[in-house]
């Protein structure tokens, strides 16, 4: 074999084996997730209200974890990350379903935040349903319509659907085996095919006929005075963990005076409509994200306070911990502070 053909395999192969290592390493998916500090975001730009006091000498944030998905490289950085968390995946999760499922829950805080923070500062409110939207399918009654995360359930059977229950009373008199039509909403055009109905399990155990996909309700929280009416920018931001911060940033605009007394005021914590603050998870991803940030407050609830205060002592945080059950525990405290020395 002449040398110069030698040499030509030899770098053939040569780019070969960089290509595979390059495809193992970088490319090849496995079955881990990596949780991490996310970010620590200024949430006055996200929220809007026509008549809301603007005055706001410190900032509310919220706070998120980065989940990403790893490859080898990201794997083997990982373990020297004292950050960083290495998960497996959820089995069977469909990454479209899980973050239409992410969006819902934002969408969801943020209809409990208005609502508490109108409850709060005694604003009067309706709620108007807008549309219900495939969240997933189903793994033990799998569909047998062509249906995707995200879809718009406009209607079936010729009737419109526009609340979570309208979907079931359409329902309720057909049995799995029936075909029936459905008209959907995907990427703003209609799809219209008839679906053939499988049998699932309702929350009460009992068998009926359904489409074979969990569905989420899109709501509405509509101010009796347009003034009043809460606005959200669109963000990437998805989960259900901001409820509380965002209640403290729109209860803040529809009242006198700055809540934050000049102070940089980081959290977390889901919120339902009567104030209450429940628990969430990654905190510990939180408190790095909220002191990069040089949060200076940081409302945790208090089912998570001990590990946020595990990790604060681990950072050498200055952060002052602050946990809350409701959101009255947070204004309370918010009251008696001083305001911050220009």
């Amino acid at each position: 074999m002449r040398p110069s053909r030698t040499k030509a395999l030899k770098s053939g192969l040569y780019v070969l084996i960089l290509a595979v290592i390059v495809y193992v390493v970088v490319y090849m998916s496995t079955p881990y997730m990596i949780n991490q500090p996310g970010t620590a975001e200024e949430i006055k730009p996200m929220v809007s209200i026509p008549s809301g006091d603007p005055e706001e000498k410190g900032t509310f944030m919220l706070t998120t974890v980065s989940v990403s998905y790893a490859n080898v490289w990201m794997l083997a950085t990982a373990r020297f990350n004292k950050h960083a968390e290495i998960v497996k995946k959820e089995p069977d999760r469909n990454d479209e379903e899980y973050e239409t499922q992410q969006r819902y829950y934002m969408n969801s805080s943020q209809s409990n935040a208005i609502m508490a923070a109108y409850n709060k500062a005694g604003v009067k409110y309706g709620i108007v349903p807008e549309y219900v939207f495939i969240i997933g399918l189903s793994k033990d009654s799998p569909p047998k319509g062509d249906f995707h995360s995200g879809d718009i359930i406009r209607a079936v059977k010729g009737q419109p659907v526009n609340r979570f229950e309208d979907l079931g009373a359409l329902l309720q008199d057909n049995q799995p085996g029936d075909v029936v039509d459905v008209r959907l909403e995907r990427g703003g055009k209609s799809v219209d095919q008839q679906v053939e109905l499988v049998e699932i399990k309702a929350a009460d155990g009992a068998r009926k006929a359904g489409l074979g996909v969990s569905v989420g309700e899109l709501r509405k929280i509509q101010a009796a005075d347009q003034a009043k009416e809460v606005k959200f920018a669109d963000t990437r931001i998805g989960g259900p963990s901001a409820g509380l911060m965002f209640t403290l940033e729109i209860y803040n605009q529809l009242t006198p005076g700055d809540l934050s007394k000049g102070y940089r005021v980081a959290g977390t914590g889901t919120i339902a409509e009567d104030g209450t603050v429940g628990a969430i998870g990654g905190v510990q991803f939180k408190i790095v994200a909220s002191d990069r940030e040089k949060a200076e407050i940081f409302f945790v609830p208090e089912a998570n306070y001990k590990v946020a205060k595990a990790k604060a002592e681990e950072i050498g945080s200055k952060m002052k911990l602050v946990p809350v059950k409701t959101l009255d525990d947070a204004l309370d405290y918010l009251a008696s502070l001083e305001p911050k020395a220009p």
